[in-house]
């Protein structure tokens, strides 16, 4: 008689805190729990799953850094579900691209290397991808540019969204957020040395770029980000060596 395998029946047993961690980030990712919705208090959110507060606070300090939640201080603050998109992806990849920046684990070149690796065949597909309303809001975004001074302290915002919003045009989620965290952690404007010559250039530039898109040509897209990638890493690198 031959012998059968056993049927398998159980489940690994979990911690209660891995309990209260699965059964929430579950509901969220369903949409069960709606973005925006707030948690019960965490005295009735203990009493629900019967765990001492302290593990449900354990609990929740996971489901924040994961940021499926946000924590919301004061008297009427309490812990409110994340939108769980593109977006929240970036922001991960964001803050542990500073982090790792901060205590020297990784160095400005690395990540200024991985940005042109994505930015670069970005630029081509924006070119086939990209739609009149992506196209509206580059020019804009150009159109601000031209017409602010290199030290108005919207420079470093309006740089880091327009090199997202080409990103965006390719309609690739994971690929915006990708380049939107790399370009916000490393903020590639503050390592150079802004003069109004420099200011003008990077403009020029920009606006080369966007008419490769407008033209949809993925080619012209190419060199036109090439330029302006080799243009900063040449000032940054000798602003850097001073």
């Amino acid at each position: 008689m031959d012998v059968q395998a056993s049927k398998v029946i159980g489940t690994k047993v979990l911690r209660p805190r891995q309990q209260v961690e699965e059964t929430l980030r579950a509901l969220i990712l369903s949409g069960e729990l709606k973005s925006g919705e707030m948690l019960p208090p965490e005295t009735e959110l203990a009493r629900q799953f019967n765990v001492s507060r302290t593990t449900l606070r354990e609990a929740l300090r996971t489901l924040v850094s994961e940021r499926l939640l946000v924590k919301v201080p004061g008297a009427h603050g309490g812990n409110i579900v994340q939108s769980v998109t593109s977006n929240a992806l970036g922001g991960v990849v964001m803050d542990a691209m500073e982090n790792l920046l901060a205590i020297g684990s990784i160095d400005f070149d690395e990540v200024a290397h991985v940005r042109r690796y994505l930015e670069i065949p970005s630029a081509r597909l924006a070119a086939v991808s990209r739609t009149e309303e992506d196209l509206a809001e580059l020019k804009e975004i150009v159109a601000t540019q031209k017409s602010i001074s290199v030290d108005d302290p919207r420079v470093p915002d309006l740089d880091a969204r327009f090199h997202t919003g080409i990103a965006r045009a390719t309609g690739n989620r994971v690929l915006t957020s990708l380049v939107q965290a790399l370009h916000r952690a490393t903020e590639p404007v503050h390592y150079l040395d802004l003069s109004p010559e420099v200011g003008r250039d990077t403009v020029r530039q920009h606006q080369a770029i966007v008419a490769a898109l407008e033209a949809k040509d993925p080619a012209g897209a190419e060199q036109a980000i090439v330029e302006h990638l080799d243009y900063l890493r040449e000032h940054i690198t000798a602003h850097r060596g001073r």
